[in-house]
C-alpha cells in the first residue's frame, strides 16, 4: 500500500478514535450527545461537562503520550540498529520514575505539576547519562555502548527507586499510579507546558529522517556520504529524551508502545523514515487511545492501569517478534 494512503487512513482512524474516546467510560455517552456538547454546549448537562473536561483532557493526554513513545521507539531502533530497542532501554523511564519518587516521598512535593516536571527532569538526566557514557572512549558513539549504558542506568535507577519505597512506604500511594502508568485524573493544564517540547521533538525527528535513512545503512556508508554520525546520533538522542521524557512525565511507566508500534508501522507503511515517523506517531496515538478505552470499562466500576493494558496488548506481539528474530538469526 502506498505510504500516502496509509497516512490518510491513519488520520481518519485517529479522528474516529478521538470521537470514541469521548463516548466510552463508566457513563457511556451517545454520539449525538458528544456532538451536541461541542455544537450546542449546555453547562447544566453533566454529560456535556464530562465530554468537555475530563474526557477531552484524557483523550489529549493519551494521543500525545502514544505519539511520543512510538516516535521515540523509531529513533531508538534506528540509533542502536536493534529492532528490540525501546525508550525503556535508554533509562528514560527509570530515571523519570526515580525523580518522581524522590520528589514525592523525600522532598514532599504534592502538586501534580511538580511531579510532572520532576519526571521530565529525571528523564533528561537519565538519558543524558546514558548518551554521555555511551560516547566515552575512542571512536564515534557506539550503539552497543549506548545499549549497555542504558541497561546499567536503568538497573541503577530502578534499584534506587525500590530502596526509597522500601524505606518510606507511606509515600507509595502517591506515586503508585505513576509506577503502573495512567492518564486518568490528569488535567489538560499539565499538558500545555510540555506541548512545545513535544511538538519540537516530533517535528525535529521528521527533519532528521533523511539522515536517519543513511545512518541505518551503516556508519561506513554514512561517513562515505558525508554524514556526521556522532552528531546525528546526538540529535536523535535529544529527541528521544524530550519525547520519552514528556510521555513518562505525563503518564508514568507505559511499556510496549515504543517497541511494537514501529514494527507495525513498517509493515503497514514503509522502512523510509520520512514516512515511518509520521505513520508511527499516528498509529501510537490510536493504539494508546484504544488501550485507554478498554482500561476504563474492562473491570467496571473500577479502572485498570493503562500500563497493564499496554502490557496485555503488547506482550503477545513482543513474543511473536522475538520468535521471528530468532528464526532469522
Amino acid at each position: 500500500m502506498r505510504p500516502g494512503w496509509v497516512l490518510c487512513g491513519g488520520v481518519l482512524l485517529l479522528i474516529i478514535s478521538c470521537f470514541a474516546s469521548l463516548m466510552v467510560g463508566a457513563l457511556p455517552i451517545a454520539p449525538r450527545v458528544v456532538l451536541a456538547a461541542w455544537l450546542h454546549p449546555d453547562a447544566t448537562q453533566i454529560e456535556h461537562l464530562l465530554v468537555q473536561t475530563a474526557r477531552l483532557a484524557r483523550t489529549l493526554m493519551a494521543l500525545t503520550v502514544g505519539a511520543c513513545l512510538a516516535v521515540a521507539g523509531v529513533l531508538m531502533q534506528a540509533m542502536t540498529r536493534n529492532p528490540l530497542a525501546s525508550p525503556g532501554l535508554f533509562g528514560v523511564n527509570a530515571g523519570a520514575i526515580f525523580f518522581i519518587v524522590l520528589s514525592s516521598v523525600w522532598l514532599g512535593a504534592a502538586s501534580l505539576a511538580t511531579l510532572v516536571w520532576s519526571g521530565f527532569l529525571g528523564a533528561a538526566v537519565a538519558g543524558g547519562l546514558v548518551f554521555g557514557i555511551g560516547s566515552l572512549g575512542r571512536g564515534s558513539t557506539s550503539p552497543v555502548r549506548i545499549l549497555l549504558a542504558g541497561a546499567a542506568i536503568t538497573a541503577l535507577f530502578l534499584s534506587f527507586t525500590q530502596a526509597m519505597l522500601v524505606i518510606n512506604q507511606d509515600g507509595l500511594d502517591s506515586v503508585l499510579f505513576w509506577l503502573a502508568g495512567s492518564v486518568a485524573g490528569r488535567e489538560s493544564d499539565l499538558l500545555m507546558p510540555l506541548l512545545p517540547y513535544v511538538v519540537a521533538g516530533l517535528v525535529f525527528s521528521r527533519v532528521l529522517a533523511p539522515h536517519i535513512n543513511i545512518l541505518v545503512a551503516g556508519d561506513d556508508v554514512a561517513r562515505g556520504l558525508g554524514v556526521r554520525t556522532a552528531w546525528i546520533r546526538g540529535l536523535m538522542g535529544v529527541c528521544v529524551i524530550v519525547l520519552a521524557g514528556s510521555a513518562v512525565a505525563i503518564a508514568g511507566n507505559i511499556g510496549f508502545i515504543g517497541l511494537i508500534v514501529p514494527h507495525m508501522a513498517r509493515r503497514l507503511c514503509s522502512h523510509d523514515h520520512r514516512w515511518l515517523i509520521p505513520a508511527s506517531a499516528l498509529l501510537g496515538a490510536c493504539l494508546l487511545l484504544w488501550a485507554d478505552m478498554v482500561a476504563r470499562v474492562a473491570i467496571l466500576p473500577q479502572e485498570l492501569p493503562l500500563g497493564v493494558m499496554t502490557a496485555v496488548l503488547g506482550a503477545p506481539y513482543f513474543i511473536a517478534l522475538v520468535r521471528r528474530e530468532a528464526r532469522h538469526g
